[in-house]
């Protein structure tokens, strides 16, 4: 939970927030399937239904006020890659930027599948 002080009082944004947030904006970029797990059990990687999607994403808060975000997610066959994470880092910087106005240091994309359409 990141807490921000105003001349108002405080602020507090818990951590399922920036979670629904990034995953959000993660799962609208163009190529991504969705979030994704990696089940203990079997050790295969599952695509979460909307509803469960935050499994699939980590906000970790730091010292200094910002979040860094780890993104699991599943990839349409074919993307370009590079220009796919490079999109999902942008918008998910900005949209939690926008909406939280707290500061995102890094997003990590991590691919854990692709899928056939």
């Amino acid at each position: 939970m990141i807490r921000r002080e105003t001349e108002l009082g405080s602020i507090a944004v818990s951590n399922s927030v920036y979670t629904k947030i990034a995953g959000n904006a993660a799962t609208n970029c163009f190529g991504v399937k969705g979030m994704a797990i990696r089940s203990v059990s079997d050790g295969l990687v599952h695509l979460l239904r909307r509803e469960s999607m935050a499994k699939g994403v980590l906000v970790t808060p730091n010292d200094d006020g910002t979040i860094s975000i780890d993104l699991h997610i599943m990839i349409d066959q074919g993307v370009n890659i590079p220009a796919l994470g490079q999109s999902i880092v942008s918008e998910v910087r900005y949209m939690v930027s926008q909406q939280t106005d707290t500061e995102v240091k890094a997003v990590n994309v991590i691919i854990d599948s692709m899928m056939l359409d």
